[in-house]
């Protein structure tokens, strides 16, 4: 298994590292993605990487983390980039980037700031584009307008929508665009029916699994800092959702994460 979202320096922060690695590798993850958030992670994410060989890393601002993020900012990602390039293909995608609409109210000029979002998303894409990589992408209330965006700035070599929680008629737009969806703990929910439902019938070569731990426990866990050996759960979860033997499923799952983020034995 490739655990294709997880916060790895998240959970440094809160519980030995080398026990939920060693928890991980025991349960069957043999790699991890961890998606860049902002400025203030980028070193620590791409040290672990270094450090482990089974640990990859993304560059990227999350739409969450925008505040006093410039064109200023988005110079130094591609300067950071630059540099991580010259180091044995750890950095295996950009992001982790995309649009959440979620908390946007009264507070703030709604418009101002999904004009923000989308405009350091088209940037985020542009600079994948260059570097030949895959997007990391997160939404949050704002599938359409995700959409919209991506059909005019398309991601060359494709991408994750992570943690996908939307309908079936969304996830096949996303796959005709060339995106993978991020299949993670909320599947194991048995009221999240229409996501069980949904991720039941999409075409299983566009599927990924991820935990995008510490956080989005999965049932039964709550309360406790989710973990990427957790993986194996959100696995036997699909494999009990899906019509393929459990062989299949967790073989396609392997190519997928390999293939989309040119990892290599």
């Amino acid at each position: 298994m490739i655990d294709t979202h997880c916060h790895l320096d998240l959970i440094a922060a809160k519980t030995d590292l080398a026990d939920v690695l060693e928890g991980a590798r025991a349960a069957g993850v043999e790699g991890i993605i961890v998606p860049g958030i902002n400025e203030e992670n980028w070193t620590d994410i791409a040290q672990l990487a270094q450090q482990h060989s089974d640990i990859y890393y993304a560059l990227g601002f999350h739409p969450l983390f925008l505040s006093g993020v410039s064109s200023a900012s988005i110079e130094r990602l591609k300067q950071v980039f630059v540099q991580a390039r010259g180091l044995p293909n750890k950095c295996v995608a950009i992001g982790e980037c995309g649009l959440d609409f979620y908390h946007l109210g009264q507070d703030c000029d709604v418009e101002l700031v999904k004009q923000q979002q989308k405009q350091i998303l088209r940037e985020h894409i542009l600079l994948a584009n260059k570097a030949k990589l895959p997007v990391i992408l997160h939404c949050r209330k704002a599938h359409q307008d995700m959409m919209a965006l991506l059909r005019k700035t398309a991601p060359i070599y494709g991408g994750v929508i992570h943690g996908f929680s939307g309908s079936y008629q969304q996830a096949m737009e996303y796959i005709k665009l060339g995106i993978y969806i991020g299949v993670g703990g909320v599947i194991s929910y048995e009221r999240a029916k229409k996501t069980r439902d949904t991720i039941s019938k999409l075409p299983l070569e566009y599927l990924l699994i991820e935990t995008d731990a510490p956080d989005m426990p999965l049932s039964g866990y709550q309360g406790a800092i989710n973990k990427p050996e957790m993986l194996k759960l959100t696995l036997s979860t699909l494999i009990m959702l899906r019509s393929e033997s459990a062989q299949t499923v967790t073989s396609q799952l392997q190519n997928n994460s390999k293939s989309l983020f040119f990892i290599c034995d």
